[in-house]
Formats: structure tokens, C-alpha cells, sequence
């Protein structure tokens, strides 16, 4: 790659020689190659700190090999303590000598167009090529639930909006992934998906819970996702049917034949609230597992194979068929998990004052706090697989946030009650290593509840 004289003086220059006027009583002059200016020069775009170096070291080395011309009683040769800018080292070494000022200034010359040739690839191609990395590509979001969930239909209004602000504008793709209450999904995204910033999706936060109690069947560390953001903080409501024999949280304390409720599987979001709300409140449920989604667990209460479930707010409130079971009087809720009751729900009753009430054991409250630990992740938490290149992850996570500032995606919110109060990559990161250190006895009784203990 030639390149001509002006160029190469103008490279040279960023790369720096100055002049410090010291001499050694033998009268040598020093030459210190600097870079520090050619990160600004506009000639070299997205250069590392390391490439840079690279450059300073072969240029000392190649200018080293020049040889040593006594010129009278001036005798050069190269240090780390004096410098000259390039024209001024060039017209001083000119004056004092030709033969000096063609080795120095071949050898600066070559060894600037040997590491231009070098570090195209890696140089300016990282500053170029990166932002263009996902064009003409089709990337996959994976979401572990049936289309028409209600996570379902929060993937999709955001991928159509993230594509906007993704570099290269990419096409995005959702696959539906259902099993084992999204955890097929989970374990594909971590361990099977491609680390290139490609595939990514929506995980359920209950899954840490399979880290916390050895199942062989989580086959992630849960701290080691690529997080990418989510949604307002999760809320999880209790739902019954009307016409069950359970009107109240006191029903349910007092029968003696507890409801048969649904759950997708042991470990999604919705078992571990019905767990959190055998340990926090002293009920107890007939859990059936092995819906695949939302839609089929509405299907089974319509039919009365079940009595009841745990919901999101977000889907209770806005997708179908919720909307009008509400105005049909079919189903009453009886209890809501986060901290303050919803605005929208003021008159449901929180864990948290259920708690206080019935004055629940101090270790039995923990491990109920722990168990709503999965709200802090949000309704949708977004994944992708670890490893992924920083620059990536990077645009993707800002891609994340500007989507859900896109009037479309938030005229569709507004449609389906979504709250909208992104929590941000570095949050879920923290919380992420924060929920897989527990103490040994919740850790403990984390296991006896995955078994049915």
C-alpha cells in the first residue's frame, strides 16, 4: 500500500518526534518516537493504544538498524530522551548530513508504510467495519413462550424498534422456543447460540432458582449472560376463578382441600410465585405443571381444569382474554406481589401486608423476600450469549433502550398497560451475580421447594 511522501511525513508527525535540546558530552543527539498525538490526527481513526504502541516499537526498531554516521564531531544515534517534531529532526539530521537523513528517514518511512499495511485489518477496520457488522445479517430473538404471550407480544414490539437503532439495520427474526417453562430457551441462548451477537431473547428470572438448587436441568451460570435490559420491575398477581369456593386469602388458609392451580414448570416465574406465596402466607396448592404458556393455562381455567394462576400485571391487564374476564366478573384477584399495591389495583391487598398480618416467621419471610427477588429483573428481561464482543453487546444494549422510546412501541404500551421503566444492562449485572449468593439455609430450603417438600 504506497504511500506518498507528504502522507508519510504527515503519519510521522502523529507519531511524534520532539526535541528536548539535551546532549550527552560526547555530543550524541537523542530520538524519542512518540505516539500520543495520532489518536487525534483524522488520518487514523479507531487506532488502539495498543496498535499505537506496536507502531512506536517497530518504528525505534527499524530506525535503530540506520547506520551510525560521524558527521565531524556530531555523532547521532537513538534514545528515549530527546526529541524534534518530524520536519524539524528531518531538516536538522538534512543539514548535517545527507547520508544520516536518508537512513533515518527511509527507515521511518518504511516502518510506518509496513504497519499501516498491518493494521488496516485490525485498525481501522474495528473502527469501520464494527458499525457495519450487522448489516445484510438476520438476527434471532428467542422467546420461551407461546406466540401470543404476553412476553411474546413484548418481544416483538420491541425487535421491531431495536432494528432501528442497530447499526446496519439487521432483520430481526422471533422464534417461539416453549419447554420446561422457558427454560429450553434459556439454556439454548447461553450454551447453544453462536457467542457473535446474533442471537439473543427474553429469560425468565425465576430460572436462577435451578442454579441455586443444583439442577442438573439449568445448564447456565446465570451471572455470566450477556444482559441487555428489561422492562419496569415484575409484578406477579394471584388470580381465581370467581365461582371457586375461595373468595379470600383466608379461604385458602383455612381449607382443607387446597385449589389446583397452573404453572408452566418448576422453576418458571409462576411456580416460584406460588411457592413464595406457600412460604410468605402459609397456603398450599395443587400445582400442575406443564403449560407451555399463558394461553394454555387461560384455556385451562375457561375449562375448570384449574382454579387458578399466577399472572403478570402486564398480561392481566393487557392482553386477551384477561380484559374481559375482568368485565365479565370471571376471575378475582387476590393478592399482588410488589412492595405498594399498583396504581391501577389499589384495592388488592400486597404479599407484603398479608405478611405483616398474619405475622409470618421471621426465616419463612426471607425466603419469601428471595423468592420476589425475581421481580427486580422486570417483566422482560433481554439475554444474549456470553462472550459476545463488547462493542456489540454495546450497541445492542443502546438499541434496546432507544426502542423503548420509539412513539410506536410506546403507543402499543399504552394500548396493552405496559409500564414502561427500562432497567438498564449494568443493573441486571449486578443483581444477576447479587441472587446466586444466598446463605446456606436458603439455599437449602430452595432445594426442598423445588422438590415438593
Amino acid at each position: 500500500m504506497p504511500l506518498s511522501v507528504h502522507n508519510r511525513l504527515i503519519f510521522a508527525k502523529s507519531i511524534a518526534v520532539e526535541r528536548t535540546g539535551r546532549h550527552c558530552p560526547c555530543n550524541h543527539g537523542y530520538i524519542y518516537y512518540k505516539y500520543d498525538n495520532a489518536r487525534k490526527n483524522k488520518n487514523l481513526p479507531g487506532l488502539t493504544s495498543h496498535a499505537l504502541r506496536s507502531i512506536r516499537f517497530m518504528s525505534l526498531l527499524l530506525c535503530s538498524s540506520a547506520p551510525k554516521k560521524s558527521l565531524g564531531s556530531q555523532n547521532y544515534r537513538r534514545s528515549f530522551s530527546d526529541t524534534a517534531t518530524v520536519e524539524e529532526f528531518v531538516m536538522d539530521t538534512k543539514a548535517r548530513g545527507g547520508a544520516l537523513y536518508r537512513a533515518t528517514a527511509t527507515a521511518v518511512q518504511g516502518s510506518i508504510v509496513l504497519w499501516v499495511c498491518l493494521l488496516l485489518p485490525t485498525g481501522i477496520d474495528r473502527a469501520y467495519g464494527q458499525s457495519n457488522y450487522y448489516k445484510g445479517k438476520t438476527m434471532t430473538y428467542i422467546v420461551g413462550l407461546l406466540a401470543g404471550d404476553s412476553n411474546d407480544l413484548w418481544s416483538r414490539a420491541v425487535t421491531r424498534n431495536m432494528v432501528k437503532h442497530i447499526p446496519g439495520q439487521p432483520n430481526i427474526v422471533v422464534q417461539n422456543m416453549p419447554g420446561a417453562g422457558g427454560l429450553t430457551a434459556a439454556n439454548y441462548i447461553y450454551g447453544v447460540a453462536k457467542p457473535d451477537g446474533l442471537t439473543l431473547g427474553s429469560v425468565s428470572a425465576g430460572h436462577y432458582f435451578h442454579q441455586i438448587a443444583g439442577r442438573k436441568e439449568a445448564q447456565f451460570d446465570w451471572r455470566k449472560f450477556t444482559w441487555i435490559g428489561s422492562s419496569s420491575p415484575h409484578e406477579y398477581l394471584f388470580v381465581m376463578r370467581a365461582d371457586a369456593p375461595y373468595k379470600s386469602i383466608d379461604d385458602i388458609r383455612a381449607a382443607s382441600q387446597p385449589p389446583k392451580c397452573s404453572s408452566t414448570a418448576p422453576g418458571s416465574a409462576s411456580f416460584m410465585t406460588l411457592k413464595m406465596l406457600e412460604e410468605g402466607l402459609g397456603l398450599k396448592f395443587n400445582i400442575v405443571t406443564g403449560y407451555r404458556g399463558g394461553g394454555e393455562q387461560d384455556l385451562a381455567i375457561e375449562r375448570g381444569e384449574v382454579q387458578c394462576r399466577p399472572i403478570t400485571t402486564a398480561a392481566y391487564l393487557g392482553r386477551s382474554p384477561m380484559p374481559d374476564w375482568v368485565k365479565k366478573g370471571f376471575l378475582r384477584v387476590l393478592v399482588q406481589t410488589p412492595r405498594r399495591r399498583n396504581p391501577k389495583l389499589p384495592e388488592v391487598a400486597t404479599v407484603h401486608e398479608y405478611m405483616d398480618r398474619f405475622r409470618i416467621a421471621e426465616r419463612n419471610r426471607r425466603v419469601a423476600l428471595v423468592l420476589l427477588g425475581t421481580d427486580n429483573f422486570g417483566n422482560f428481561p433481554s439475554a444474549s450469549t456470553p462472550g459476545i464482543a463488547a462493542d456489540r453487546a454495546k450497541m445492542l444494549r443502546e438499541a434496546y433502550v432507544k426502542a423503548l422510546k420509539e412513539p410506536d412501541f410506546l403507543e402499543e404500551a399504552k394500548k396493552r398497560s405496559w409500564d414502561v421503566d427500562p432497567i438498564g444492562a449494568d443493573e441486571l449485572e449486578r443483581l444477576a451475580k447479587e441472587v446466586i449468593d444466598q446463605p446456606a439455609d436458603i439455599t437449602e430450603r430452595i432445594k426442598q421447594l423445588f422438590a415438593g417438600n
